[in-house]
């Protein structure tokens, strides 16, 4: 396990930051930056412990964004009424943009006026969306159901 702690550290960091610049776009105060970004870490590193146990990235996605709300939730009486917008921030640094970016310049590559291999870049341009679809709904439903199951009306 020791030989993956590096691996967590970086994706902790880079999910701290993440959030943290989420928080700031979210227009945040100052005093819930740290939270937002101790959500990006704690996310981050929930989801490469995840794929670590070769889960899927929307498996691995659904436990973080699960554990991250409910983490998020106990600090409900420090962060008041913003917490599932922390937890929320916390997550956001999840999303696959990548796989988004392959599947626009896939449909993108269908409009030529005869592209090449139509049916395999469609069929890869899908599939990435469907991936893009899944992980959204993963995450959106790892972070709703706490905020139902403990009763934050203000979610």
């Amino acid at each position: 396990m020791w030989e993956f702690l590096p691996h967590f550290l970086h994706q902790a960091l880079f999910g701290a930051v993440a959030a943290a610049g989420f928080g700031v776009l979210f227009n945040f105060g100052l005093r819930a930056l740290p939270w937002c970004a101790g959500a990006g870490a704690l996310a981050l590193m929930v989801r490469t412990g995840g794929q670590e146990l070769a889960w899927s990235l929307e498996g691995a996605s659904f436990a973080a964004a699960i554990i991250t709300s409910c983490a998020v939730s106990a600090l409900r009486r420090q962060l008041g009424p913003a917490c599932n917008a922390v937890a929320l921030a916390g997550c956001i640094p999840m999303v696959p943009g990548a796989f988004f970016g392959q599947a626009l310049l896939g449909f993108f590559a269908l409009t030529a006026p005869h592209p090449a291999d139509a049916i395999d870049t469609f069929v890869n341009a899908a599939e990435h969306i469907i991936r893009v679809i899944f992980t959204l709904a993963a995450i959106g439903a790892g972070l709703a159901i706490p905020a139902q199951l403990l009763k934050n009306q203000d979610f």
